[in-house]
């Protein structure tokens, strides 16, 4: 069965590893409750799984450095045992080192083809290279193998990465329905469906998914952050403000500091965005001490808010580690802060060359057309990022409109 065609298209993969680890295990596992035996190489991946899971439970990047002192402990014991393998992959991708972690896969596969999971490793780390033919045949597999909560939602994301929106729909609400042995990995699934209702501009239904959410997990981060989100663009800022602000409390993640801090900033609150600028610095310091490349995240923040010169450096970078349609656009970005309009065209180009429907992105190639005196480009692109997502961003969104009238009156 082919999950990744609609309408004669074929759509391939974006990355889903830090979001399911526990597609390794049958059932939640604190740290602690496994009593570990030195000579049990399964005792010390199943504690290194336990801390992945606590990274995404707190936002909390130490416990990498646990996680892998115990994959590496296992493998030690066992240096072919395959989960051990996959639990390091997926260790690897979450640190967003992504050309490691498609070699364990792959070392992991090549041990035994027949460990589904190896096949998230591998087409997690294929969409984040760039290699998208590849990750689509992988994933294809891995659903064809198993089709579950895991394998779906990747499908469901191999769809939204080439703009098939309704297809992605579609397999995510097969993923919920799939249901799985983490009532956490099922709500961020469902969390997941609900941003890509958000994303069609479907205000009503991402909320019910995210109540949803909320009503199995209660105070759940990420439930709270996509209400929010819908908060901000109601006019509800005070709202929004109080939801971003619990969702902090609970898991201080780096997209939710900068939800907030423009939030604030789009209502006008500039001393209290500052301070969430200030403290997105400080958390990314903390992931990159603990082997966290954040590259191409902090490149687009500081295009966006900092200093240009700097993030385009590190758009370079990080575009050069993993050429993927968003480090492209990133660079493109960056480049074009920095003033340097005719790269940063092309750059811009790549990006949307396996048509993904991103807002922003079409946003950041309007600004980068209208720059090069390309008016007509600058218009249409402009248009379609609002027709996307028509809440794509609580600061561009206004931007956007004000340059279309602008663009009309010349």
């Amino acid at each position: 069965m082919a999950l990744f065609r609609h309408r004669g298209l074929p759509f391939a993969g974006v990355l889903l590893f830090a979001a399911l680890v526990f597609t390794f295990t049958s059932r939640f596992l604190s740290v602690t409750a496994v009593p570990l035996d030195p000579n049990e190489a399964a005792a010390f991946n199943t504690q290194g799984i336990n801390y992945l899971q606590k990274v995404r439970e707190t936002g909390d990047p130490t416990y990498y450095g646990k996680a892998e002192t115990a994959f590496d402990e296992a493998l030690k014991r066992d240096s072919q045992n395959v989960n051990a393998l996959v639990g390091k992959g997926t260790l690897a991708l979450s640190r967003h080192q992504f050309a490691a972690g498609l070699k364990l896969g792959q070392q992991a596969h090549d041990l035994d083809p027949n460990v589904v999971v190896t096949y998230g490793v591998i087409g997690d780390a294929q969409t984040e290279l760039g290699q998208y033919d590849e990750a689509l045949a992988t994933i294809q597999t891995m659903v064809d193998k198993r089709p579950d909560l895991s394998s779906y939602s990747r499908a469901s994301y191999q769809r939204e990465l080439h703009g098939d929106i309704d297809g992605a729909i579609a397999l995510m609400q097969e993923a919920v329905r799939s249901g799985g042995p983490n009532a956490e990995n099922v709500q961020w699934v469902r969390v997941q469906l609900g941003n890509l209702y958000f994303n069609k501009g479907n205000l009503a239904q991402a909320e019910t998914e995210y109540q949803h959410a909320l009503a199995a997990l209660p105070n759940y981060a990420y439930a709270q952050a996509g209400l929010a989100h819908i908060r901000a663009v109601q006019g509800r800022t005070d709202e929004a403000i109080a939801l971003y602000t619990q969702a902090i409390q609970r898991i201080p993640l780096p997209e939710f500091v900068i939800a907030l801090g423009e939030t604030e900033q789009a209502a006008g609150q500039t001393a209290k965005a500052n301070e969430q600028y200030g403290l997105l610095r400080v958390i990314e310091k903390l992931f990159q001490a603990n082997g966290v490349n954040t590259d191409m995240e902090l490149a687009l923040f500081e295009a966006d808010h900092g200093d240009s010169q700097q993030a385009l450096a590190q758009a370079r970078i990080a575009y050069n580690e993993r050429p993927n349609y968003k480090a492209a656009d990133t660079l493109a970005w960056a480049l074009s802060q920095a003033g340097q309009q005719s790269e940063a065209q092309r750059y811009e180009q790549e990006a949307m060359k396996i048509g993904t429907q991103d807002g922003l992105m079409f946003y950041h190639a309007g600004v980068i057309a209208s720059r090069a005196g390309d008016k007509a480009g600058a218009r249409a692109r402009l248009e379609q990022a609002l027709l996307v997502n028509p809440n794509f961003s609580p600061i561009y969104v206004l931007q956007s409109r004000q340059m279309l009238t602008q663009l009309a009156a010349k």
